[in-house]
């Protein structure tokens, strides 16, 4: 079953998907204020998905259910990361990109975005997928399985431009942790647009400013 998803268009007959997953604890909700205060003077339409995690109980907040992408069991993250929970979620948001495909959008304008839990996700997904996508925008995470990363990553994404932003007071997910993401995606080959925000584990207005510039950028 397609998990469910709060839609947002910015023209009648969108020719550009973003499929944007929210972080641990939040809703598909989350990140729907966003679209209104991203610029996107003279991009194409856009359908904007964004879609709600599973319910999981998350060990390292005392076994609670709550909205999950998988279920974390320190904070190692990244490198103590359930991996059954991961892999279901991966395969859940491929069916979504599927389902944009079968609504008519070709896979190189299906952009993967998303914040926290939800950017290790984009990773995860994005770059592990079998056909080239259009984009992959990450904010404030990391890249999870990196241990399998490179066995698994395809080449039909290697060149698949990505926009990495994270807080330097970052208190959920220190910086470093992404840092040694980026490292890992450059020393790949991969063409990473790397931003670094005095905020918390949060978005800003200047990120938000990026974010606007990169999609000109990648959507013309």
């Amino acid at each position: 079953m397609t998990l469910k998803a709060v839609e947002l268009q910015t023209s009648p007959n969108p020719t550009v998907s973003i499929i944007w997953m929210h972080g641990l604890g939040a809703d598909g909700n989350d990140f729907v204020p966003i679209v209104k205060e991203l610029d996107l003077a003279g991009v194409p339409g856009i359908r904007f998905v964004f879609p709600h995690a599973p319910m999981l109980p998350v060990t390292i907040n005392g076994g609670r259910m709550m909205p999950a992408w998988f279920d974390i069991w320190s904070s190692e993250f990244g490198r103590d990361d359930d991996e059954k929970t991961l892999r279901d979620s991966q395969a859940d948001i491929n069916a979504l990109i599927e389902r944009e495909k079968e609504r008519g959008i070709p896979a190189e304008r299906i952009l993967l975005a998303g914040f926290s839990q939800g950017c290790a996700m984009t990773l995860q997904t994005g770059l592990r997928h079998p056909e080239k996508l259009g984009g992959l925008i990450c904010l404030s995470g990391y890249l999870p399985l990196e241990n399998s990363f490179e066995a698994e990553r395809t080449e039909a994404n290697k060149t698949t431009p990505i926009y990495y932003g994270h807080g330097r007071g970052d208190q959920v997910i220190p910086i470093t942790r992404a840092q040694q993401s980026v490292a890992l995606l450059q020393k790949l080959g991969y063409d990473v647009d790397w931003h670094e925000y005095n905020m918390p584990h949060s978005v800003c207005m200047e990120e938000i400013v990026d974010i606007s510039n990169f999609l000109k950028k990648v959507l013309k």
